[in-house]
């Protein structure tokens, strides 16, 4: 029975690796050695040019104006959710995961449709003098619709899990509604907050669908870094596309170095909690 166990526990894990080899360790492997594959003067003059810089300067943008955004709404919703009992609550939940069931490129054409030329707010856009569609009023947009559900949903367990005694025994005892949170409500929530933080910035960082859509792939301008990947490669500077693809990989292991250490963090004050 035993052997029979360990044969199917070797197969499953055989088989996980495999999967994870040929699906992620191959293709990164790839990425990286065809960054460098013409040298690194090379690889250094495509990281340094003009138009990656700007693509760098406005992914960084967007992520940091989306994760902000984010987190406040986040806190807000999953507070709001769980907190308090209202009409509309279920409603207000599908709401939240609806970018989690359509595709990024649905999004940016409803963002087309709302704001371009042919837009019921195109009126309001020229009344204010700007601009979101082709500019980057738009492609912030887009990053905060696809990433929006991220910090919510890891809220919202951990605050139902939590209950509300402790925070009624606090306002009895007469703590304000800023102390309460910050005393009573973060230190339980403070882990599945940064965990959701790094989800939505490795999303942000790597959208591409909806901000395609309404970009207008204005090189210099609107171009995010998958954009100008994907511009490179279309160009055939097959190496230069590497290469810039090369800073997202390296930014996205570091995202997932950050995710497993706040993991570890969190399981070890779980379990100095409990003992």
């Amino acid at each position: 029975m035993n052997i029979k166990k360990n044969g199917i526990q070797i197969l499953l894990i055989s088989i996980a690796v495999l999967f994870l080899f040929v699906m992620l360790i191959l293709p990164l492997a790839v990425v990286l050695t065809k960054a460098i594959s013409d040298g690194w003067a090379v690889y250094a003059a495509a990281l340094s040019d003009e138009y990656t810089i700007k693509a760098l300067s406005l992914t960084m943008q967007a992520t940091v104006v989306a994760v902000v955004v984010n987190t406040a709404f986040g806190l807000f919703a999953a507070w709001t959710i769980t907190k308090y009992h209202f009409k509309g609550k279920q409603l207000m939940t599908t709401l939240i995961d609806i970018p989690f069931a359509i595709s990024p490129i649905i999004a940016g054409l409803i963002f087309s449709l709302t704001f371009g030329r042919m837009g019921w707010a195109n009126g309001i856009e020229d009344l204010l003098n700007i601009k979101i569609i082709f500019a980057v009023p738009g492609i912030i947009m887009a990053t905060i619709f696809v990433t929006s559900p991220f910090i919510t949903r890891e809220l919202i367990p951990v605050l139902n899990a939590q209950g509300t005694e402790e925070e009624e025994a606090a306002a009895l005892m007469g703590a304000s509604g800023f102390t309460i949170f910050r005393k009573v409500t973060f230190p339980h929530i403070k882990w599945a907050l940064l965990y959701g933080i790094i989800l939505c910035t490795a999303r942000a960082l790597g959208e591409f669908g909806a901000v395609s859509v309404i970009s207008g792939h204005l090189r210099g301008k609107t171009n995010t870094l998958p954009l100008h990947v994907e511009i490179l490669y279309n160009e055939y500077q097959f190496t230069a596309a590497f290469a810039v693809a090369s800073i997202l990989v390296i930014m996205a292991v570091l995202v997932l170095i950050l995710r497993n250490i706040v993991e570890y963090m969190g399981k070890k004050e779980g379990i100095k909690d409990v003992s």
